[in-house]
């Protein structure tokens, strides 16, 4: 589920976008909102986080990521990271396995293709929001929220 962010060439060289400017454009305040109001609707946990230094192979640095965040210690094993590498131009979402097992591949690159074209376009607020929008209603219809539900997970943006 690797995707470029943005690139342009001059002299043969990609440039990159630092990550704190790539930071200092998200509105962190709508994106705690939105994952707020996705968590709202299902048991499951979505996390936004943001790398520091390059990741050329995204998704395994997302299943790292994942497992380091202890995101895969969800009661339902129902948890969603999406990770953004502005160093290298990457991003990927990832799901836990309980996720997976219902949804497959093609979600996940319906909710890449989708958010491709935002973040080339450098609306980077608008792709995570779209995301985050999209994998909560997967989860509200695969993972409604119970009686014992409670937030496992923390909802604000990380940063490493």
């Amino acid at each position: 589920l690797r995707r470029r962010l943005h690139g342009r060439r001059r002299r043969g060289r990609v440039l990159v976008m630092n990550p704190y400017a790539f930071l200092s454009q998200l509105e962190s305040d709508q994106l705690h909102a939105a994952i707020r109001r996705a968590e709202q609707n299902t048991s499951a946990e979505i996390r936004v986080l943001i790398v520091h230094e390059p990741a050329p192979d995204p998704v395994a640095e997302a299943h790292a990521r994942f497992r380091a965040l202890r995101m895969h210690k969800t009661k339902r094993r129902n948890a969603v990271l999406i990770l953004v590498a502005p160093a290298s131009n990457t991003f990927a979402i990832v799901g836990d396995v309980g996720i997976h097992a219902l949804c497959g591949d093609d979600f996940w690159r319906s909710v890449r293709d989708a958010m491709t074209p935002h973040l080339k376009a450098r609306h980077y607020t608008e792709a995570l929001l779209l995301a985050i929008g999209r994998a909560g209603e997967l989860l509200a219809q695969h993972f409604p929220p119970g009686d014992d539900d409670r937030n496992e997970l923390p909802d604000a943006i990380v940063e490493e």
